[in-house]
This record gives structure tokens, C-alpha cells and sequence, in this order.
């Protein structure tokens, strides 16, 4: 996105998509329908919009800090340093910002493409989840929609990139990736984790069996408390579990975040992987797929209540 100002002075994020753009009209026009009257903290506001020809253009409030992924992962670009209180805050608006998503609006929105490039930063480093171009309404009679797979590798939940099954839990996977990226600073689409090399999910799970999940933590995080990182990134598991209906809602990995509730870990299982060369509205082509050692796989699209966690 570039930066633009309006005639009454108003700065704005301009998306400018041209006639080669991979996202077409229709989602384009999923874009503007989808967001043009949700308001909510942590969720980018759609300024106005604008098509002429073969140009389209959407026009969002300015974020000064970018995005996730440039301030996070792009160090050769900016001199900003997250702390753990940032990246705390940041992690509990995204979870925030889904749940009000999946769970208070009607009909509920599966955004479809959380990840790092998506998370915008303002000026005190809130998250606003952005860019809806693939977001799916979920009405309350619908369990799950088979749809073309749509997302980016290292966040695809992998009932969905292989059976096309899209329920809430999508989301809830892909959101348990971005806990991993932003406590270790590391990217989950680069097999660059660990000396065998491994993708940033496998290489937290192997640290989380051999009791070093520490090891994963970003050495420029600076302080942090030991028990709330290892909090964050249990909650990242639970989220990434290979069976779809033993995810959590967004509304408890909101509570769980916040010791509403405690991580009851004997119902922890394993998480699902799914590595491969899949790009918007592609099918998936070499791949890497794995669903845990002990976990059977199986799709479900039922929200229901978790078994993993317990009152305190």
C-alpha cells in the first residue's frame, strides 16, 4: 500500500489493484461488501473506494506502522524493536479482532488470510486486521462452505488446503501460526527452523516435546516473563491441532490469553502441517503433510464447546 492524503486532509492507505492483479473483481467487490460497515478496534477501516476502467482502488485509514511482517521479520528495513508487552498486545488484538469476527457479527466472516502482511500497526502498535479480499460469510444455518482453496503456505490448516472444507477453525489455525512468528521473529513459510530444518510449527512442536520451548523465543524480545511466553505459545498448539473441532473459539483463545482460563494440557494434541505450493485459487501441488503422531485426522466444521480447558 502507498500513502495518500485527501483533499480535507485526511491520510489514507491507498490499495491500488491493476488489471494484473491476482485479486479480481469479484474480490474486489468482496473487499468493500464485506468490510464497508463493520467497525471494530482491531480491524482497518475502509476510507472509501474508487474504480475506473481496469483500475480499482480501495482507500483505508493510515496505519504508521506498517504492517506486521515489515516491522517484524523485515529488520533490514526498519529500526523498530518489539518488546514482549508489544507483542502481547498485538497477539490479544488479532485474537480479539477474530472473535468479533467469527462470533458477534451477523452473519459471521472467516477471513481466510491471517497472517503477518495482514496485521496493520497503528501509532501506540494496536493490530487491525486488513484485507478481506478473500473473506467468507458464514451465516448461522452453516456449518462449513467447499470452496477453492485461498490463503498462504505456512498458515493453511490443513483440513481445509486438502478436503477445501472452510469452517471458523481456518482461521483459528492460521492464527495459532502467528503466535509462533511473533514470539520467535521467525517466518512460517521458510523451512529455516532447528538444525534439520524444519518449518517454524514442526520445530515449536519438537522444542514443546523436548521441554525447550524457550529456545523458539526471539532474542530481541528483551524481557519477558518465562510463564506468559509459554502461555502464549501452548494457546499457538491448541489452536494448530490437526482435528479441526478440537481448535478452540476465537472467544476462549481470548480468555485463555488472559488466564480467564487455565491450559488444561493433557487434552493437548498434536498439531496438523500442511507445507506445500499452494497460491490463491490453486490446487495443492508438492506438498508436505503430516497430522501429528497420535492425532487420527478428521474434518470437522461444528463449532463446539473445547475439551481443553478447564475453569480455574
Amino acid at each position: 500500500m502507498k500513502q495518500g492524503t485527501l483533499k480535507n486532509g485526511l491520510q489514507v492507505a491507498v490499495k491500488a489493484l491493476s488489471a494484473e492483479s491476482r485479486q479480481g473483481a469479484r474480490e474486489f467487490l468482496n473487499e468493500i461488501n464485506t468490510i464497508s460497515n463493520v467497525r471494530h478496534p482491531n480491524l482497518v477501516e475502509l476510507v472509501g473506494c474508487c474504480v475506473e476502467g481496469a483500475n480499482r482502488i480501495l482507500l483505508y485509514e493510515y496505519l504508521r506502522n506498517n504492517s506486521l511482517d515489515h516491522v517484524l521479520l523485515g529488520r533490514n528495513s526498519t529500526n523498530i524493536r518489539l518488546d514482549w508487552g508489544r507483542r502481547a498486545i498485538i497477539c490479544m488484538g488479532i485474537a480479539k479482532g477474530l472473535s468479533f469476527l467469527h462470533e458477534e457479527l451477523t452473519p459471521h466472516i472467516v477471513h481466510r488470510d491471517i497472517k503477518a502482511s495482514n496485521i496493520l500497526l497503528d501509532e501506540e502498535f494496536n493490530p487491525k486486521i486488513g484485507d478481506f479480499g478473500l473473506a467468507k460469510l458464514f451465516p448461522d444455518d452453516i456449518t462449513h462452505i467447499s470452496t477453492r482453496i485461498a490463503g498462504t503456505t505456512g498458515y493453511l490448516a490443513p483440513e481445509y488446503a486438502l478436503g477445501g472444507q472452510l469452517t471458523m477453525k481456518a482461521d483459528v489455525y492460521s492464527f495459532g501460526v502467528l503466535i509462533l512468528e511473533i514470539i520467535s521473529g521467525r517466518s512460517s513459510s521458510k523451512a529455516n527452523c532447528g538444525e534439520m530444518q524444519k518449518f517454524l510449527l514442526e520445530w515449536a512442536w519438537e522444542l514443546h516435546k523436548e521441554e525447550k520451548l524457550l529456545d523458539l523465543v526471539d532474542p530481541n524480545i528483551g524481557e519477558f516473563s518465562e510463564e506468559e511466553v509459554t502461555r502464549y505459545m501452548k494457546v499457538a498448539f491448541f489452536c494448530t491441532q490437526a482435528a479441526a473441532n478440537r481448535r478452540p473459539l476465537m472467544s476462549q483463545v481470548v480468555d485463555m490469553l488472559s488466564r480467564k482460563i487455565r491450559l488444561n494440557e493433557k487434552e493437548l494434541t498434536s498439531p496438523g502441517f500442511f507445507q506445500g505450493s499452494t497460491s490463491l485459487g490453486a490446487a495443492p501441488s508438492s506438498s508436505k503433510m503430516s497430522l501429528g503422531e497420535s492425532t487420527s485426522y478428521q474434518v470437522s466444521s461444528v463449532p463446539i464447546t473445547i475439551t481443553q480447558v478447564t475453569p480455574r
